[in-house]
């Protein structure tokens, strides 16, 4: 059983100092048992938590192999990493598209801009606000909302929404209503710090609110991102996890 004390210091156990021989990104299950929330249809929820340390890992997105055409699905991505002698070790979905597989978002990998920031207003869960672009620069990581996003010069980025938590709280909308009924496996991104990014995946179906509530009570995420609740999909041997959903857009992933 985990306490809500004991989650609070996991990302600090996950961000153990560790080789770069030893095992490249740290996944941990959570079963959340917290005495405190007989109540709360957070109780018995399970998540998985990858801890990404930029001092010892390279994060990078992934969308097209050397040909041009979208991968598509973690296998294609091994195929591809393989062929240049690496081996992935890390992956999750990163960002919404469009039924053609064209990201709806900003899409930004080795500083080439695939599809500009999209400040429109729509439908669906990416349009809710805030939404927010996850990003890596000179400086690192960050999670910041699209109205922020300006001036910057990421080497890669991903826009997608609505942001989970953004100034330490859970936007004030309907769609995080503790007593909303939707109900899916949700993936998103949490930035620690300038290095240290978590990524979540529920094991079990939970609520926009739910989800959030996690990373912003658990996880003490200030900053997080939602990635998505309908093809969220994770890559992690240690784990055996190895989803096979073959109509992925970009990619996160780390590889050795």
């Amino acid at each position: 059983m985990i306490t809500r004390m004991a989650l609070a210091s996991l990302l600090g156990l996950l961000a153990i100092a560790q080789s770069r021989e030893a095992q490249a990104v740290v996944c941990r299950t959570v079963t959340l048992m917290d005495a405190t929330l007989q109540n709360s249809t957070l109780l018995n929820a399970k998540y998985i938590v990858c801890r990404v340390d930029l001092a010892t890992e390279t994060l990078r997105l992934h969308y097209t192999d050397a040909q041009g055409e979208r991968l598509g699905s973690f296998a294609a991505l091994q195929g591809s990493l393989a062929a240049s002698g690496k081996t992935l070790a890390f992956a999750m979905n990163a960002g919404m598209f469009h039924p053609d597989f064209k990201p709806v978002g900003l899409l930004v990998i080795d500083g080439k801009t695939i599809t500009p920031i999209n400040r429109r207003q729509g439908t669906g869960n990416f349009f809710l606000q805030p939404n927010g672009v996850f990003m890596l620069d000179a400086s690192g990581a960050r999670v910041l909302s699209t109205e922020e996003f300006a001036g910057f010069s990421p080497r890669f980025a991903t826009q997608s929404g609505p942001m989970l938590v953004h100034g330490g709280e859970i936007p004030a909308i309907p769609a995080f209503s503790p007593k909303s009924r939707s109900r899916h496996i949700r993936n998103g991104v949490c930035v620690k710090s300038k290095h240290l990014i978590a990524f979540v995946i529920s094991e079990t179906r939970v609520s926009l609110y739910d989800f959030a509530r996690f990373l912003q009570a658990e996880l003490d995420c200030s900053e997080a991102l939602y990635l998505d609740g309908t093809i969220s999909s994770l890559f992690a041997p240690p784990l055996k996890r190895a989803d096979d959903h073959a109509t992925l857009g970009p990619m996160f992933a780390v590889a050795e």
